[in-house]
């Protein structure tokens, strides 16, 4: 793994001029959010994992929400405005974003969804997101997260 390594998310960062620290470990399939955490010696409040669901609309809808937490359907469906809202399967994950599952961004994608992310995001100088690809993981502040991704702030946990 070259430490130098450039991913989509890291070049829209740049392109746009948004500060960032990138952040790499060793791929590997059976880490967790939590073991991520623990490996960037970070509070797992502070790493955010990016979610795909679709609505019953057919709408799809991104939600990054902290690694220990766990995405409440119902109340992602309130934000969104649907009736109900489901988790996409994994095999859909990369043709409908360009991301493999451990590795999706909320930046970035081939198509941009409406995105939400946990309102505690705020509270923080800075979180952690994936950077595009498994083994790497990008530092900003949650600020400059919403701002490029467009991401509306809710209570989705």
């Amino acid at each position: 793994m070259a430490k130098n390594e450039r991913t989509n998310v890291m070049r829209v960062l740049d392109q746009k001029k948004i500060e960032y620290t990138s952040h790499a470990y060793e791929a590997d399939p059976t880490l967790m959010g939590e073991d991520i955490a623990g490996i960037l010696n970070e509070d797992p409040e502070k790493v955010f994992k990016t979610l795909v669901t679709r609505g019953k609309s057919g709408a799809y809808y991104v939600f990054a929400v902290p690694v220990k937490a766990e995405l409440d359907l119902k109340k992602a469906a309130k934000a969104s405005g649907e009736k109900s809202i489901e988790m996409i399967k994994q095999k859909e994950l990369l043709p409908l974003t360009g991301y493999v599952h451990g590795g999706c961004s909320p930046i970035g994608m081939k198509k941009q969804f409406k995105t939400f992310i946990h309102e505690t995001a705020s509270t923080y100088d800075h979180i952690f997101v994936s950077a595009g690809k498994v083994g790497f993981q990008i530092e900003l502040s949650p600020k400059d997260l919403i701002e490029v991704a467009g991401c509306t702030e809710a209570d989705v946990v």
